[in-house]
This record gives C-alpha cells, sequence and structure tokens, in this order.
C-alpha cells in the first residue's frame, strides 16, 4: 500500500497557479531589466538613481499602489543621495480580520561608477543576463513588482497591506535611508526582502550585524634624534592593540575583528604622538558584537607603551539579522511552495549586511533573498539566471498570499482545509 499523498497548503496550490502567470510575464521582464541595467545608479549618482526611482513610481502607481518618493540626507548634511520610493497597497482583509501587513525591501543603487552601463550594456548569454546591478539589485526589484502584478490579476488580496521600499544607498550602508527603512517597519507583520537568492538558488536566514569603530591612540611628541625618551610612541602602541584586535577573532563563535585602517605620524624624525585604528566587528547576533565591543574597549584600556593611552568610538551599527523561529515558519512556507515549482530550498547565513539587517533588528520577522538566483555581484561578470525569473516570481507571490492572511494560517494549523482565494 502505497504511503498517503502529502497534503498542499495554501503556498503550494498559489505557486502552482500563478506559474503560469509568471511565464506570461517574462518577456516583459527582461525587457524592463535591460532598461534599467541601462541606468547607471551608482549610490553617490542621485541623478541614475532618481531616474530609477522615477521609474519604480511609475510602475507602483500602474499596479494601483500609493507611491511616492522622498528625500533624504545623512548627518544633516545636504543630500547627495537619490531618493528614496514607499508604495503602499490596501488589500482586502483588514488586521482585525487577520490581515497581514508585509514590507517588500529591495534597492535602487549599485556599487558601479558613471559610464559603466555604456562600458558593459546588458546582454543575454543563454540563460544568463549580465550588466550592472543585474543582480544586486535591480533583477531582485523587479521580482516584487511582478510578484505584485500577479496577485491583482489572479485579485488574490487576502492581506491588510503590501509596503513596497526602494532605498536609494544600500551599497554604502544605507546612511540615509535607514531611519526611514526603521520607521516603515511600524506595525508590519513580515518582511520579504527581494535580493536575490545565493548563487546555489537558497533564501537567506540570517544576515551578520556589524559595528565599526575608531580607536584613537595619544601619545607624546618628541624629537626623534635628540631625545627619543621624552616621547611616548603612539603608533608603536597601536601597533600591539592591533595584533590584540586582531586575536580576538574565534573568541566567540563566527564573530570577527578587522582592523581595516591605521593612520599614525606625520613626520619620521617625530616620535609619533597619535594612532588611530578603525575596526569592524561582524556577528550572526547581536551579543557577539557586545562582546567585541567590550573586549576592545578592556584591550584599549591597558595599553603596553607607557605614556600612551587610548579612547574608542563607535561609528556605525547595523544589526544582526538573526536566525529566529519566526523566520524559519517563513522559511517553510517557502520550502512548501518551492516544492510544488521544484525548486529545493536551503537557508543560508552570510556576513553581508543589507537593509533586512533594519528591518530584523526592529523586531520584523525577515526573510530575505527573494528574487531570482543570480551571482558575481559588484563585479564585471555579475549575472542573473533569467530561466529561473518566472519560477522565483511565482514562488514570492505565494509567500505574500500565504503570510498576509494568518486567519488563514490559523485554519490550516487547526486541521481545516486551505482558504480558496
Amino acid at each position: 500500500m502505497s504511503a498517503p499523498a502529502r497534503a498542499r497548503g495554501t503556498a503550494a496550490r498559489t505557486a502552482a497557479l500563478l506559474l503560469p502567470d509568471a511565464v506570461a510575464l517574462h518577456h516583459r521582464y527582461l525587457s524592463d531589466l535591460r532598461h534599467l541595467v541601462s541606468i547607471d545608479s551608482g549610490s553617490y549618482s542621485p541623478e541614475g538613481v532618481n531616474r530609477v526611482a522615477a521609474w519604480t513610481v511609475r510602475r507602483l502607481a500602474s499596479l494601483g499602489f500609493e507611491a511616492d518618493r522622498a528625500a533624504v540626507t545623512a548627518g544633516g548634511r545636504e543630500s547627495r543621495f537619490g531618493d528614496l520610493v514607499v508604495g503602499r497597497l490596501r488589500g482586502r482583509l483588514p488586521v482585525e480580520r487577520g490581515g497581514r501587513r508585509i514590507l517588500l525591501a529591495g534597492h535602487m543603487d549599485t556599487v558601479f561608477d558613471d559610464g559603466t552601463a555604456a562600458e558593459r550594456p546588458f546582454r543575454l548569454s543563454g540563460p544568463l543576463a549580465h550588466g550592472p546591478g543585474v543582480s544586486d539589485d535591480k533583477g531582485g526589484l523587479l521580482a516584487g513588482l511582478a510578484a505584485v502584478e500577479l496577485l491583482l490579476h489572479r485579485r488574490m488580496l487576502d492581506f491588510a497591506e503590501i509596503v513596497f521600499l526602494a532605498t536609494p544607498d544600500e551599497e554604502i550602508g544605507s546612511p540615509a535611508s535607514r531611519p526611514v527603512t526603521a520607521a516603515l517597519t511600524a506595525g508590519i507583520h513580515y518582511a520579504l526582502g527581494l535580493e536575490c537568492a545565493r548563487e546555489n538558488g537558497d533564501l537567506v536566514i540570517a544576515r551578520k550585524g556589524v559595528a565599526d569603530f575608531v580607536i584613537t591612540v595619544t601619545g607624546r611628541a618628541a624629537h626623534a634624534g635628540i631625545e627619543p625618551e621624552r616621547g611616548a610612541n603612539a603608533a608603536l602602541a597601536a601597533a600591539h592593540l592591533l595584533i590584540d584586535c586582531q586575536k580576538m577573532n574565534g573568541r566567540w563563535g563566527d564573530v570577527t575583528v578587522n582592523v581595516g585602517m591605521v593612520r599614525a605620524g606625520s613626520r619620521i624624525n617625530v616620535v609619533c604622538p597619535e594612532a588611530e585604528l578603525h575596526v569592524e566587528v561582524r556577528s550572526s547576533t547581536d551579543d557577539g558584537i557586545r562582546h567585541a565591543r567590550e573586549a576592545i574597549e578592556k584591550a584599549a584600556a591597558r595599553l603596553s607603551v607607557p605614556g600612551t593611552n587610548a579612547t574608542v568610538r563607535q561609528t556605525e551599527a547595523c544589526p544582526a539579522m538573526e536566525d529566529t523561529p519566526e523566520a524559519r515558519t517563513m522559511f517553510d512556507h517557502a520550502m512548501e511552495a518551492g516544492r510544488e515549482l521544484s525548486i529545493a530550498l536551503g537557508a543560508a547565513a552570510t556576513g553581508g549586511v543589507g537593509d533586512a539587517n533594519t528591518i530584523a533588528g526592529a523586531g520584523v520577522p525577515t526573510l530575505d533573498g527573494l528574487g531570482p538566483v543570480g551571482g558575481g555581484d559588484h563585479g564585471p561578470d555579475e549575472w542573473l539566471d533569467v530561466t529561473t525569473v518566472p519560477s522565483r516570481v511565482a514562488l514570492l507571490a505565494a509567500l505574500i498570499v500565504t503570510l498576509g492572511d494568518a486567519g488563514g494560517s490559523l485554519r490550516r494549523e487547526s486541521g481545516a482545509g486551505p482558504r480558496v482565494i
């Protein structure tokens, strides 16, 4: 006697229903991808980013979103970034009836300088598309828009609201957009990151957090030839401190500590009076960053060169996107849809930081890597596997439907049949 067939939940049923629609959209997706990749939109190229922003607002409006652009600045300086885009689409299932608010988050900027799009224009080579930003993140941004279009076409609107976020500065750590992103998380129940899937097709369940520190070591200047004994060499103290920091690697699991920049002295005939170390710490948990910070402060307080002292200043901090039970539940739904689409999904943890860190750090269950499969990010061979676009768009749309109706999830858990949409 054969084993009973596995029950197909909402994610699987929806994915199977939407796949033909995603295939039908594929030609236009490629056309849009060619257009966006042809626009230079480096983080420090606000005019190019704003061309992508204007296009994104038009597309959101055509889908029924209330969409707008907002100028963002960092540190009170005059903006040198493009605008941030936010779109809101109301569903037909209010929160009090089990509807959920879902944030889709992607970014419009790339790491490439102006002129790159002309030097390396969009091209298709077999199953792969190439061009600056084709995977990171223009392919993912378009996947989010296409997924919503599938749901609208099928009138699958059982969610409270979809909030679509497109940031202009993610590639440089989102210095201007991060406060807006954090504010947008208020009232959000789930977040889906539109970065592309890993090269092997995995989704991203966790991202390391990061904290940057500047350690200023102060010594005492003296003539290096006549009376060096009157000096206190800050460069020597900083060198010992650098070694102490690098030895912290491996002390707390996956926590990494990297002294990436060192500056010291101004003249060769002067005992160095001041030195500076720039240190980056990454960890999959916020506790790991805290442990490293405390160790750095302790090392800076006991310098080995008499007459020197040090101060530690934290300059940047981005929380970890931790692997949580809530994120695992989201991943389970994605795996269900993936099985229906013949996609074997894994859950990857990465050291890279993105807007998903800010969102997860605000307490929103987050799953990332929901764009098509791509790789070679930030390099001349960046690629996107266009054959994965229809299935990944269908998977993303199915996940939105599944997460958008908490009442439907409760009914499934209680053993009732899936909701007919």
